[in-house]
């Protein structure tokens, strides 16, 4: 079967299309035809061996999202049958319950082989039914950017009706956040850098946007759309650059999830505004498949879309890859199989 695989040596310029025997489902296991997949942030990050230790060993298959069709099941299977149109969860050991380190190690493209396969063999705990209404290159998007976002709102951000969020960018996990958060009856600002992608999230249900480029001091900035009350939670995405701006427009008791440091690790601000305003600072890291099922049915219930905005061929991945690079997307970068 075709894969693309990182070979040799870490690095882009060793991400090539290649070739590996067909799998074969064991006891408890499902063999699932890939139709689609989407990429991330940490898809450009693993190919660099930028997690260290956790990123996996040589061949490694990249990308963490996906979705297909099983195709077959090994003995003893009765999560799924075959012909179920199902997700691979991006954190294959995390069903439910609090993180360790064992069930925040195992996740797809890094260091256990991702989607970009043309069949993957998966444990029946590691996949989910995916709703008919969503459309193959829709169901890609979820497992990490998705769940990401639900877990940031939900799981952890308990956002309420009447709640202010803030969130920044307009990228795949963005977008899932002002969708959720609207479901959820909250007031969403968000925060982009051009004009047309401040139009299309007012279009998507935010109720204020701020070019952010325009006014770096945007804290100040969105004072009045939260009555100088602060933000109920903040999607905190760009990390260095972002995170000193977060700190001054949060309110007392308000949650910063820490999802993404799209601008840099490091931070030189100063932590007395989380002690003095007893902020929550919340790491996210995707979610487990308990959250990811219960988000599965909340999206239905509210027939929630995905934004895709551009799709690439198979053969295509590098090209898809060097387009999420650029940051020019509005919403999710796919890649068709």
């Amino acid at each position: 079967m075709r894969v693309f695989q990182i070979e040799g040596e870490w690095g882009l310029d060793n991400l090539r299309l290649s070739q590996r025997p067909q799998p074969q489902a064991g006891a408890g296991q499902v063999l699932v035809s890939m139709r689609a997949s989407s990429l991330n942030f940490r898809d450009l990050v693993v190919p660099e061996r930028g997690y260290g230790n956790y990123t996996g060993e040589l061949p490694l298959i990249p990308i963490s999202d996906g979705v297909g069709v099983v195709s077959a099941v090994g003995p003893g299977v009765t999560r799924v049958k075959v012909g179920d149109r199902v997700c691979p969860t991006y954190f294959q050991n995390w069903q439910g319950g609090e993180p360790d380190l064992q069930r925040l190690t195992q996740s797809l493209g890094g260091p256990i082989d991702g989607t970009m396969t043309e069949t993957m063999c998966l444990s029946e705990q590691g996949v989910v039914v995916v709703p008919d209404y969503l459309s193959d290159l829709q169901a890609a998007s979820l497992p990490c950017a998705a769940l990401t976002a639900w877990s940031a709102v939900v799981t952890y951000g308990h956002v309420k009706a009447g709640d202010h969020v803030l969130v920044q960018g307009c990228g795949g996990v963005a977008l899932f956040a002002l969708q959720f958060a609207k479901c959820l009856g909250a007031h969403v600002t968000v925060i982009s850098s051009t004009e047309d992608r401040m139009a299309r999230a007012k279009a998507l249900g935010a109720d204020e946007v701020l070019n952010y480029r325009e006014q770096p001091e945007w804290a100040k900035a969105t004072r009045g759309f939260t009555q100088g009350r602060g933000y109920d939670l903040i999607l905190e995405l760009g990390g260095e650059k972002t995170l000193p701006q977060s700190l001054r427009c949060i309110r007392p008791g308000g949650t910063l999830a820490m999802i993404g440091i799209l601008s840099g690790s490091s931070v030189n601000t100063s932590l007395g505004h989380i002690i003095t305003r007893q902020v929550r600072l919340q790491g996210i890291t995707v979610g487990h498949r308990d959250g990811m099922e219960a988000m599965l049915r909340a999206m239905a219930q509210h027939r929630i879309v995905p934004v895709v905005d551009k799709v690439f061929a198979f053969e295509e991945l590098k090209e898809a890859m060097a387009y999420l690079k650029s940051g020019a997307q509005f919403g999710k970068v796919c890649v068709q199989h």
